[in-house]
């Protein structure tokens, strides 16, 4: 069995009998490393939800998106993805370099299904993959500790409409979005921030 479970899991457990479930559930489902099947599911997707906390325990949830195949099972433990040019604020990221701490979610809406990754993460800005990954401004990397499926009893069936028009791609021009070009955020626009150059094109989602 993993160490998955903390006294406060346990207290919950006890509470509603599901200590052997849970149990069970660890031993059969919980692993540490990616097998062939986890890495095909994860490097499918187009988005992910990321779970960190800083250095005070306060957690903050964020969604991270990209073309198929953004986010790579790299070897049995470790998979990668990149950062791309976002609101400045870094809060999920920030929380990385503080606790290292993370938790993801991957799930697929059409054939309801999902998965948890949970483990330590570090970004790098000279990592091997970010030849890559047009406009990334950093890879993180993410050392599984716990891997496992979710129950999709719950997953709402959605379809997907379109991908997103700011996903970086070879040979296209990313839009600017156009909430960088409002008077009350433009002036604070850090330095070679794309939204700077007017000839980029400029949209609102």
């Amino acid at each position: 069995m993993s160490d998955i479970y903390r006294a406060g899991h346990r207290k919950l457990q006890d509470q509603f009998d599901t200590r052997r479930m849970a149990d069970r559930l660890d031993r059969e489902i919980v692993h540490e490393t990616f097998d062939a099947e986890d890495a095909a599911f994860i490097e499918r997707m187009d988005l992910f939800f990321l779970a960190t906390t800083d250095d005070l325990g306060h957690p903050t949830c964020s969604y991270k998106a990209g073309a198929p195949g953004f986010v790579r099972v790299v070897d049995p433990q470790t998979l990668a993805f990149p950062n791309y040019n976002g609101n400045g604020m870094y809060l999920s990221m920030g929380n990385i370099v503080q606790t290292r701490q993370v938790g993801l979610i991957f799930i697929d809406f059409e054939n309801q299904s999902r998965m948890r990754v949970q483990g330590e993460a570090a970004i790098d800005r000279n990592d091997p993959l970010m030849g890559d990954y047009p406009e990334a401004e950093f890879v993180v990397r993410v050392r599984a500790r716990e891997i496992f499926p979710n129950c999709p009893r719950y997953i709402h069936r959605m379809k997907r409409v379109a991908p997103s028009r700011f996903v970086p791609q070879l040979g296209c021009e990313t839009p600017v979005p156009a909430w960088k070009k409002g008077e009350w955020v433009n002036d604070t626009l850090p330095r070679g921030d794309p939204a700077l150059d007017s000839s980029k094109p400029v949209i609102d989602r």
